[in-house]
Order: structure tokens, then C-alpha cells, then sequence
């Protein structure tokens, strides 16, 4: 009996030449998501602020830097994942390190215009008498926001050297995804 009346009901839309079509409110176009952040609509450089400096005058535990992202674009955009952060050595010996990525989930950020996130690096600090074999004296920061080929490079402000395990497996020097 269903079944006729569907058939009924349908059969007098057509004939009226109306189109209907029922869709559920779950179906309803959702509030776009905005489009991900690219090089062009950030802008970027290593936190300033007294508790935002690593402590690369000591040599006992790890420390940490942190590198800003700003929306500069007139639109929301999205950042979600690490950085690409590749550094360049002051010493003839260092070449270019990129930094392994730590074990920490991304979430996804939201960055309306003018918003800034930041991203934190683990650095490992060792003494100025350490062999120069064994250190890296960081000069330049090569910063690739997630899921982009275009990078910001960024002269490393601190000073100081860290221990050099640029083919370590778990290296003390590392990086953090963004927002954490």
C-alpha cells in the first residue's frame, strides 16, 4: 500500500511539472572549510620574547626556540602538520641539517587574518669546547610552512652550538608541528 501511494504522490508532481526533492537537513551544504595557508599568505620569524629565547648558554638539558607563522592574506587560512626547517651551519664542516619531526599528532589550525601560530624546535646545546666535529653552530633556518615548497630563511639570532646528530635516529635537535 506504501508503495502506490509513493507512486501516486510522485506521479502528481510530474504531471503538475513540479520537481521536488526531499533532502535531509544532514545533507545541507556545510560552512566551507577555508583553504590552507600558503607561503605567499604568511609571514615568519623566531620568537623574541624573554621566555620565548632557547638558553644556549647552557649546557645541561634541552631548550627550545620557536618559529612564528602570521596570516598577512585578507582571508582565513589553515596550517596542519610540521614544518619543513632545514639549517644551515656556520662552520665549513656543518652543510645543511633538516630536522627530524617529534612524535606529537598536528591538529589543524585556523588563522584569520592578522592571526600568528607558533611551532617549537628541541634543541640540544653542548659547550663551546666541544670538538667542532661534534657541534653544529646554526647560522640560517631554511622554514617551509606544512604542504608547501616555497621557504622563509631566517638568520639564527641566538648564538651558541648544538650537539651535532644530524644522522641520528632520535636526535635530541628536533622539531614540533605547528600549534604545539
Amino acid at each position: 500500500m506504501k508503495s502506490k501511494l509513493t507512486a501516486v504522490a510522485l506521479a502528481a508532481i510530474v504531471v503538475a511539472g513540479t520537481a521536488a526533492a526531499a533532502v535531509p537537513a544532514s545533507a545541507a551544504p556545510a560552512e566551507a572549510e577555508p583553504a590552507r595557508c600558503h607561503t605567499a599568505d604568511l609571514k615568519a620569524g623566531f620568537a623574541m620574547g624573554d621566555d620565548a629565547k632557547p638558553e644556549m648558554g647552557q649546557t645541561e638539558k634541552q631548550t627550545q626556540a620557536y618559529i612564528w607563522f602570521t596570516n598577512r592574506s585578507k582571508h582565513t587560512c589553515t596550517l596542519s602538520g610540521f614544518a619543513g626547517v632545514d639549517m644551515i651551519g656556520a662552520q665549513e664542516t656543518d652543510g645543511t641539517w633538516s630536522l627530524a619531526r617529534s612524535s606529537k599528532k598536528p591538529e589543524k589550525m585556523i588563522l584569520e587574518q592578522g592571526d600568528t601560530v607558533d611551532f617549537s624546535i628541541t634543541l640540544l646545546p653542548v659547550a663551546k669546547s666541544t670538538p667542532k666535529k661534534e657541534k653544529f653552530v646554526p647560522a640560517k633556518f631554511l622554514v617551509t610552512p606544512p604542504n608547501e615548497t616555497k621557504h622563509f630563511t631566517l638568520e639564527w639570532p641566538f648564538g651558541g652550538q648544538i650537539l651535532k646528530q644530524d644522522g641520528a635516529t632520535h636526535p635530541g635537535t628536533y622539531l614540533n608541528p605547528v600549534g604545539l
